[in-house]
């Protein structure tokens, strides 16, 4: 049952991104579109591959780095082969590279899944955070432009403001009023739930991802760890940025462009389908429209932009894949060895 209704969610994921594909290009002039394609200079395109390798390799360098102070050190190939092996599963099955790469990291190197998910997690909102900031720095410098468009979003698609805000209201008070009362069921039952082997086997789960997620302020180099942080981000900008004179139509658009569209395309990424395909596309065209490009333009800007690094990352991907699989399992963790006081142990 539960394979089955794994299949029907993936299947009802991969149904949703083929609809916003076939939304995103029903109105088009293929033929407009197709010119723009054929006329793409495909040197600008490998030159944002190069950066978006540049941006993987210097992610795996963080995770090692955030994995260490566990006390766990896994070697940086089999950081980044798992890592990648992750990538390359978000593309079949969205959200579950995650769980994947620390399997992966498991096998080779005996980090507990639950530790490794925890970094994970901590490296989900450190990018949270970046997108923030670029966020913020695209309203800055694009306010009247983006204002604009909301604007104008909002007045046609919410005309009762109002009514939606008391609705809003009522559902964050009935979830408040349903995390009491689970709260207090938990309280009355928390002696029977420690006797549950299920229940502490979650429990010792949730301490390791706990301790996953506050490996970062036990970063040893806290600078290089925030330098490749901001290295990884500057990459994906400057691949946004340098596809744009691969087509005439966008070659003369500016850094500002390449801000909205960071910020776009990272939305688009982060949409619960395989590999954002319809709904990455759909934003950046959209997105494209507001500096004057055309709809056929923006398409073809998407699928030069989207479709080289998706096969980047299928690439390194299977690359690593194949690694893996070659690489004898290593169950024993490699733990950095610690010195135990007296006192420690007495207490």
């Amino acid at each position: 049952m539960k394979k089955l209704l794994s299949f029907l969610k993936y299947s009802l994921l991969l149904a949703l991104s083929a609809l916003l594909m076939w939304y995103a290009l029903k109105e088009l002039d293929f033929e407009k579109m197709w010119a723009e394609l054929r006329n793409a200079d495909v040197l600008w395109v490998l030159v944002s591959v190069v950066m978006g390798a540049a941006a993987y390799f210097s992610r795996a360098y963080r995770w090692q780095m955030q994995i260490k102070p566990t006390g766990y050190h896994p070697s940086l190939r089999n950081t980044y082969n798992a890592m990648m092996v992750g990538y390359l599963a978000n593309l079949v099955l969205p959200r579950m590279g995650e769980l994947a790469r620390c399997s992966v990291l498991k096998r080779t190197e005996g980090l507990p899944v639950d530790t490794g998910f925890g970094t994970v997690i901590a490296e989900r909102v450190i990018d949270m955070v970046m997108l923030l900031f670029v966020l913020g720095l695209t309203f800055l410098v694009e306010f009247g432009r983006i204002q604009e468009f909301f604007l104008g979003l909002l007045t046609d698609r919410y005309n009762s403001l109002e009514q939606t805000v008391t609705s809003l209201y009522w559902l964050i008070g009935l979830l408040a009023a349903l995390a009491v009362v689970l709260a207090a069921t938990m309280l009355v039952f928390l002696k029977r739930l420690h006797r549950n082997s299920y229940f502490n086997k979650a429990v010792a789960f949730m301490k390791g991802v706990i301790k996953g997620i506050f490996s970062i302020g036990k970063v040893k180099n806290q600078g290089s760890f925030w330098g490749h942080t901001i290295f990884v981000w500057f990459m994906y900008y400057a691949c946004a940025v340098v596809v744009f004179y691969a087509l005439p139509s966008t070659s003369d658009l500016t850094w500002r462009a390449g801000l909205s569209v960071l910020v776009a395309g990272s939305l688009g990424m982060a949409a619960p389908v395989q590999g954002g395909v319809g709904v990455y596309h759909l934003v950046v065209q959209s997105t494209l429209l507001l500096y004057g490009v055309p709809k056929e333009a923006g398409m073809a800007y998407a699928l030069l932009a989207h479709t080289s690094q998706t096969l980047l990352v299928v690439l390194m991907g299977v690359i690593s894949f194949m690694a893996t699989m070659l690489k004898r399992r290593n169950p024993v963790a490699q733990v950095a060895k610690t010195k135990v006081t007296a006192d420690e142990i007495h207490r």
